[in-house]
């Protein structure tokens, strides 16, 4: 499917916003689908650079959308092949209620992707940004390829947070206020993903054709506090569930954090900031 095909399906007519994700916080965070898709085409480019590096020549009989958020992806893999039978996996209650609302005969299941098992082998695993949630990607992977079929594929899209400044400044004010107690065990939450090369290593066993790629995206996103913003829609679910029991608390971290975001990432000229996003994809087909 060409890119301009793909990006009128993404922006049009049936299909909903919404973003995928699986958690390993220390209490599962709530999801806020009106905040992720504040900025729903900045954060749908990725997912469309995923669909276009699809194979051509995939014509997929059982499709699973892992961490399907509130649907918007599964639903355009319906419409894409409409005779598929198109699944779509998310632990959040609150995504797949708007899941649900759609009208392409997707089948949602509640669920996570660490206990996920197919009753048989799937043509298409399609997950973007939702497995850098996930624990153990050395025994991951490898399972997910094991779940395709002959000529099946794994498309994967994950942020790449490790060493973004962002993510060095939610570090530092995490470290450093009354809510530090309760935060430091999200030091590493998600986890930083595996290099490239082991990501390949991991597939190249079960899967002949393993595609990695990573780009950095720059994001121009505007309104007040912008990346306060963009990192409540995500990056912060689990900081601001394990604030949650504490309304002051979390209304002066997020006030720490927004003037330490506002001084890394100025507005620039015409009042826009500036995010640097690096995002690591990977398409694997069983051989």
């Amino acid at each position: 499917m060409e890119p301009e095909v793909l990006s009128s399906i993404l922006r049009g007519g049936t299909i909903l916003p919404g973003d995928k994700r699986m958690t390993a916080a220390p209490r599962d965070p709530s999801w806020d689908p009106d905040q992720y898709d504040r900025f729903e085409a900045e954060r749908d480019r990725a997912a469309l650079d995923l669909l276009v590096r699809l194979p051509p020549d995939l014509e997929p009989r059982t499709v699973h959308d892992l961490g399907c958020g509130t649907g918007r992806h599964a639903a355009l893999l319906k419409r894409r092949w409409p005779g598929a039978e198109v699944r779509g996996l998310d632990r959040d209650p609150a995504m797949l209620d708007a899941c649900r609302s759609r009208p392409e005969g997707v089948i949602w299941e509640q669920g996570d992707v660490a206990d996920w098992s197919p009753d048989r082998p799937v043509d298409l695993i399609f997950a973007n940004a939702s497995l850098h949630w996930a624990p153990d990607h050395a025994a991951l992977f490898p399972r997910l390829a094991r779940r395709l079929s002959r000529g099946g594929v794994l498309a994967v899209q994950m942020p790449i947070q490790a060493g973004t400044r962002h993510h060095q400044v939610v570090a530092e004010v995490a470290a450093d206020g009354p809510w530090a107690g309760r935060l430091a065990r999200l030091a590493r939450v998600p986890r930083p993903l595996l290099t490239a090369e082991a990501y390949h290593d991991l597939l190249s066993p079960t899967c002949g054709e393993v595609d990695l790629w990573s780009t950095t995206y720059l994001h121009e996103i505007h309104g007040p506090d912008p990346v306060l913003e963009w990192l409540k829609g995500a990056g912060l679910r689990p900081h601001l569930a394990a604030l949650a029991d504490d309304p002051r608390l979390t209304r002066d971290f997020l006030s720490r954090l927004g003037a330490a975001l506002s001084d890394a990432f100025p507005a620039r000229a015409g009042g826009a900031a500036l995010l640097p996003f690096p995002r690591l994809f990977l398409v694997a087909r069983r051989g």
